[in-house]
C-alpha cells in the first residue's frame, strides 16, 4: 500500500470518532425538555413545538421518562429528569405534576392539563403563580355544573350520580367538593368512588353498584384514562350513562363529553417551553384557563345502553359518533 494511500485511510478512520463526538457535543448543547409517560396526546404537544420551530433531535432533545401513573414510579421519573438535568419539564396531570413538585424547586415545570392549579397548590394565583411551575388548566369555575345540567336533560330520570376519581389527584378533590356543592341544587345524590391503582377497580365498581347509581361522571384523570376501556365496559355493561371530562373518552366509548379540548390545550402548552427557553420566569407566566368547550355524544353507545339522546342537545353538539 502506497503511503499516501495509508494516511488517507487513517485520517478517514479518525474522523469517524471525532465526528461522532462533536455530534453529541452538539447534542448536549441542545435544550433539553423532560417528558412523563409519553402516549398519543403527546403528539400534539410535540406538533406545538414544530409550529414554533423545534424539531425533536436537530434544535431541542426529549428526554421521556414512563411510570404507568403510578405514584411512586411518577416520583422517580420526575427525580432522573431532574438528576440529567433538563431545561424545562412537562407534566399531564396533577399527579404527574405533584412529582415533578417534589423532584425540583428550581427547573422550570410546565402543567398541562390541570384542574385547579392554585386549591391543588401547584400555584399561588393564576396571574402570578409565584414558584416555579406555571402552564394550562382544563377547569372551569361553572364547568362541573354545567356537565350535571347536560346529564339531567340528557337522562331526566337520573338522580344518583356516581362519581369515580382517583385520591392521588389533587385536581379531583377539587372536583369532588364542587360536586358535592353543585348537586343539591339539581336534586341529585352523589355516590364517591375512589379508585388509585388498577387492583381497586374490582372492588371499587362492586361498592358502586351496591348504591344503585343511574349514572356515571368521570374526570380527566390520566390514570383513569390509561384504563377508559376497563371502565366503559363496565358502564355499558350495567347500562350506565357516563359523563367524561374529554372528548376522548367519548370517542372510546363513553356516552357523553363537556370539556376542554385537550389536544388543542396540549398543542398550546408548548408556546410554555418556548417562552422559557427565550428566558421567561415560570414565577410571571399566567396560567391559562379554557374559554371553549366542546359537546361530544356516542350515540353508538347511546343504543346499547337503551338512551335516546333528546334532539335539542344533539343541536348543540359539536361532535356525534354514530
Amino acid at each position: 500500500m502506497r503511503r499516501r494511500e495509508f494516511i488517507t485511510l487513517v485520517g478517514g478512520a479518525t474522523a469517524w470518532p471525532l465526528a461522532a463526538a462533536r455530534a453529541q457535543q452538539s447534542a448536549a448543547r441542545l435544550p433539553r425538555i423532560g417528558i412523563i409517560d409519553n402516549s398519543s396526546i403527546w403528539d400534539n404537544f410535540r406538533q406545538g413545538l414544530r409550529d414554533l420551530g423545534y424539531i425533536e433531535g436537530q434544535s431541542i432533545v426529549i428526554e421521556y421518562r414512563s411510570a404507568e401513573g403510578k405514584v411512586d414510579r411518577l416520583n422517580q421519573a420526575a427525580r432522573e429528569l431532574a438528576s440529567l438535568p433538563v431545561n424545562v419539564i412537562a407534566v399531564a396531570g396533577s399527579t404527574a405534576a405533584r412529582a415533578a413538585q417534589r423532584a425540583t424547586s428550581t427547573i422550570p415545570i410546565v402543567m398541562i392539563a390541570i384542574g385547579d392549579p392554585v386549591r391543588a397548590g401547584f400555584a399561588a394565583s393564576l396571574a402570578r403563580p409565584g414558584g416555579n411551575m406555571t402552564g394550562t388548566s382544563v377547569l372551569n369555575p361553572d364547568l362541573i355544573a354545567k356537565r350535571l345540567e347536560i346529564m339531567k336533560e340528557c337522562i331526566p330520570g337520573a338522580d344518583r350520580m356516581a362519581f369515580l376519581w382517583n385520591p392521588d389527584n389533587n385536581s379531583n378533590l377539587v372536583f369532588l367538593e364542587e360536586l358535592i356543592i353543585a348537586v343539591p341544587a339539581l336534586g341529585l345524590k352523589l355516590i364517591s368512588v375512589p379508585v388509585r391503582n388498577v387492583d381497586e377497580f374490582e372492588r371499587a365498581f362492586a361498592a358502586m353498584m351496591s348504591r344503585e347509581p343511574n349514572a356515571l361522571v368521570m374526570t380527566g384523570d390520566f390514570f383513569l384514562g390509561r384504563h377508559i376501556g376497563l371502565i366503559i365496559n363496565f358502564a355499558v355493561k350495567n347500562r350506565l350513562p357516563s359523563s367524561h371530562g374529554n372528548k376522548e373518552d367519548v370517542i372510546a366509548g363513553g356516552l357523553m363529553s363537556y370539556g376542554a379540548k385537550f389536544p388543542d390545550t396540549f398543542r398550546h402548552s408548548a408556546s410554555y417551553v418556548h417562552k422559557i427557553l427565550q428566558g421567561a420566569v415560570p414565577a410571571e407566566l399566567p396560567i391559562e384557563q379554557p374559554t371553549k368547550f366542546e359537546l361530544a355524544f356516542n350515540l353508538k353507545t347511546a343504543k346499547l345502553i337503551g338512551v335516546t339522546v333528546p334532539p335539542a342537545l344533539l343541536a348543540r353538539a359539536d361532535e356525534i359518533i354514530e
